[in-house]
């Protein structure tokens, strides 16, 4: 039997537009009970370069950051079994109720997936016709290997709907 595995609680209130929605946290997220916190991982300093705000290690910071520019992140699974960190190896998955998290938070404009796996659940739970867009954004992992100025290219979408 393989570890079974659970997402974090949202990152959210009534100001957010946009959602960012993750896989469901790796190995070292786990650990540090953190979004994002493999020191690999670029979506902070994605985020930071971003939104033009200087970069920090302190992760109550970094969610204050989202809040003020009234970004909200969650994952697509709420539980799974895996070993390590590796999308691929996501068995027996289960869906977060985002329909219900968007129908609480009716501000948010757009759902931005961190990556593929996050959109293709993201496609299974809401439907391909889904009133808001959904955006497929390149992985901030570093098992993808696409540069930082790549991701960076790609993930400035996300500023369309923060206007």
């Amino acid at each position: 039997m393989q570890n079974r595995i659970s997402s974090f609680p949202p990152i959210i209130d009534a100001q957010s537009k946009i959602l960012i929605l993750g896989s469901i946290p790796g190995v070292k997220s786990l650990e540090m009970q953190q979004y994002y916190a493999h020191p690999q991982n670029k979506f902070w300093k994605i985020i930071f370069t971003l939104l033009n705000e200087n970069f920090t290690e302190d992760y109550l910071e970094r969610v204050s950051v989202l809040k003020k520019h009234h970004i909200a992140l969650w994952d697509v699974i709420d539980t799974c079994e895996r070993k390590g960190s590796l999308d691929s190896e996501i068995r027996n998955e289960e869906a977060n109720h985002i329909e219900e998290l968007l129908e609480r938070y009716p501000n948010i404009k757009a759902l931005y997936s961190n990556g593929g796996k996050s959109y293709k659940n993201l496609q299974k739970v809401l439907g391909k016709n889904y009133k808001l867009p959904v955006i497929l954004l390149p992985s901030t992992s570093p098992l993808h290997t696409v540069s930082f100025e790549k991701k960076l290219e790609e993930w400035v979408k996300i500023l369309d709907f923060l206007k």
